[in-house]
């Protein structure tokens, strides 16, 4: 199984990257992780269904190969630590690649949302794209650590 995140956006600041980086580096071979970077669309005089549709469709287009669509949004379920490490057990002892999609500026298509198999958030705060990204990168990391009962997470 492989995990990819789909993130619109440009480019992240350094520490963000680097962030990002050491988790997806410490991710067992069996559960890889990727970032693919969809270009936002510029904003100009377009409304924000304009954008958002443009967005979809370079989101359509990095989707194939990944049988599991996982939205980030602000309004989907708040899961803990543990729920994250269950659900993420769950999906891969169903298999299939699963493809977490954090939206741009404007959040994303609702098309899209109702194509998605699962809608999650990572916190009740408005977080910046990049924070994000790096936030859910460390907790996939976390979420494999607590399924092989690795030591990294500590509970209580």
């Amino acid at each position: 199984m492989k995990l990819g995140i789909l993130a619109v956006g440009h480019k992240l600041p350094d520490w963000v990257a680097q962030g990002c980086a050491e988790y997806i580096k410490r991710m067992p071979r069996e559960l890889p992780v990727s970032v693919a970077e969809i270009k936002p669309e510029p904003r100009g005089s377009k409304t924000r269904e304009q954008l958002l549709a443009a967005e979809k469709s370079r989101l359509l287009t990095a989707l194939p190969g990944f049988g599991r669509i996982v939205v980030l949004d602000e309004r989907g379920e708040d899961l803990s630590t543990l729920k994250l490490a269950r659900r993420l057990e769950d999906w891969m002892r169903e298999g299939g690649d699963t493809a977490f999609i954090i939206g741009g500026a404007d959040g994303i298509d609702d098309e899209l949302k109702q194509r998605a198999h699962d809608t999650i958030r990572l916190s009740s705060l408005t977080l910046p794209h990049a924070m994000a990204r790096l936030i859910l990168c460390e907790q996939l990391y976390r979420a494999i650590s607590v399924v092989k009962n690795h030591p990294y997470h500590r509970e209580g």
